[in-house]
């Protein structure tokens, strides 16, 4: 009997089954074999992007203001200071080429007052050497307000006794003489000083904003204290000549 003769319609339709399952077992198979050795492409993934954004104040730091005041500080301490220096070369490094304006009353005369002029005029004679070193380095005004005319004439006597105008070096057109104390900011004002020096407190509240460093001379210090002020008991004190 031939294979042929053996396949009946019944025993066909058996092995169509089992070939068609034996088949679908290859095919599955194969894809399965190629999935594993096929390399496995990777998902871009997005770039990711930092931002910084930096945020300014319009306002002074507290760092920034400390530090502005400590180096303000620092100018005036090493304007004044002296150290080992002579005379001669502590004014010079410290008023080389500056306009400079002084008054007269608590710094140069030993009088603090109108009052006590109209008696007698006093220069004081530790002033005399410093005095003689600003003006050989300096454009200095000496100022005065308030006095009398006879005042004023013993102030100028005063100073030419002591030699201020023959061997200081002062300059006598440049004592001035003002009619009240506002006429003397207004004065100093216009000089338009580097530098001024004062034995009244209350005119640097006026004139501390109109110049770069003030001398208040006295034995007392400054109630109301400016940055740019400085306080001694004398101007020979600043220099280091006492």
């Amino acid at each position: 009997m031939s294979i042929f003769n053996s396949i009946s319609p019944r025993n066909l339709g058996s092995w169509s089954v089992g070939a068609i399952l034996g088949l679908a077992a290859v095919v599955f198979s194969w894809r399965l074999l190629r999935s594993r050795s096929s390399p496995k492409r990777s998902i871009p993934q997005p770039a990711t992007i930092n931002y910084s954004v930096e945020v300014k104040s319009p306002f002074p730091s507290t760092a920034g203001l400390l530090s502005e005041a400590l180096r303000a500080q620092n100018n005036g301490l090493e304007f004044f200071q002296s150290f080992n220096a002579t005379l001669g070369q502590a004014v010079r490094r410290k008023l080389r080429g500056k306009k400079v304006t002084c008054r007269l009353l608590g710094v140069i005369l030993e009088e603090n007052t109108p009052q006590e002029l109209k008696n007698q005029a006093t220069v004081r004679s530790s002033v005399l050497e410093v005095l003689s070193k600003i003006t050989q380095i300096c454009d200095l005004y000496l100022v005065e307000g308030g006095l009398d005319e006879e005042s004023e004439q013993k102030v100028l006597a005063a100073l030419g006794n002591a030699g201020a105008f023959r061997s200081v070096g002062l300059v006598k057109d440049k004592v001035h003489f003002c009619s009240a104390e506002t006429s003397f900011t207004s004065f100093v004002q216009q000089r338009e000083p580097n530098w001024h020096i004062d034995s009244n407190a209350e005119i640097f509240a006026e004139l501390a904003r109109f110049i770069n460093y003030g001398v208040h001379v006295s034995p007392t210090k400054l109630k109301h204290s400016h940055r740019n002020v400085l306080s001694s008991t004398s101007l020979e004190q600043f220099f280091g000549s006492v």
